[in-house]
């Protein structure tokens, strides 16, 4: 066998050390991949970071960590006693609000009951509107006489609709009674002192339901649980 020169040798060992070439449909179908695994993982991250079950959006965040931040009852100390009243944080929301604020501000303190109509409400507040008490009793009379209206349940507690109204009146009803959906906002209802409201329904009132006697609130206290 015929030796190769040296010279020859040092050009077929170059040859094959070389590195091999990567035709361009090579190079296409591999970016083609990483293009789909980065797409991949881009609509996974969309939809885990949507996911309701991970991430509340800030708003929402912040109004569910706010609800349960919120005293869920309201001690109000009256002259006759205690009625503890339930307050509906998910139903009514703002005038949940509102009525927690005021609460907090001492509003309510010393406040009297202005009107006392029975088998129907107490009222407490500031007005002395003596036209409204006689219109509700009126609408009361009449809307009880149709039996398909809907009624509320005795012991709610709520308040006037009318963004006319000055300041924040509030009505426990002491019986079942025809729909005021229509003006009444009810944010709660008397979970323990039914006896107190029966007792304050009882007083003895003038030809305009005001009682003849003072009873009114003393202080209201803001609870999470009773």
């Amino acid at each position: 066998m015929a030796r190769m020169k040296p010279q020859a040798l040092l050009i077929q060992s170059k040859r094959k050390k070389g590195p091999t070439r990567i035709s361009a449909k090579t190079i296409i179908i591999c970016n083609l991949i990483v293009v789909l695994i980065v797409l991949c993982l881009v609509v996974t991250y969309r939809h885990w970071s949507h996911s309701p079950r991970f991430c509340y959006p800030l708003d929402d965040a912040y109004a569910v960590s706010k609800k349960f931040d919120l005293p869920g009852h309201a001690v109000l100390n009256t002259s006759k006693g205690y009625i503890i009243v339930e307050l509906f944080k998910d139903g009514s929301p703002e005038t949940v609000d509102k009525f927690i604020d005021l609460c907090q501000k001492g509003y309510f303190k010393g406040m009297s009951f202005h009107h006392v109509i029975k088998n129907y409400v107490i009222q407490a507040g500031h007005s002395k509107d003596l036209a409204a008490a006689d219109e509700w009793t009126s609408r009361g009379k009449i809307r009880s006489q149709l039996r398909t209206s809907p009624k509320h349940e005795a012991f709610m507690i709520g308040t006037v609709k009318s963004k006319d109204s000055k300041g924040f009146e509030l009505y426990i009803t002491t019986a079942p009674i025809p729909d005021l959906n229509d003006k009444l906002i009810v944010f709660g209802r008397v979970v323990k002192g039914e006896d107190v409201v029966q007792e304050i329904e009882e007083v003895d009132t003038d030809e305009h339901y005001q009682p003849k006697s003072d009873v009114g609130i003393i202080n209201v206290t803001l609870k999470h649980a009773i």
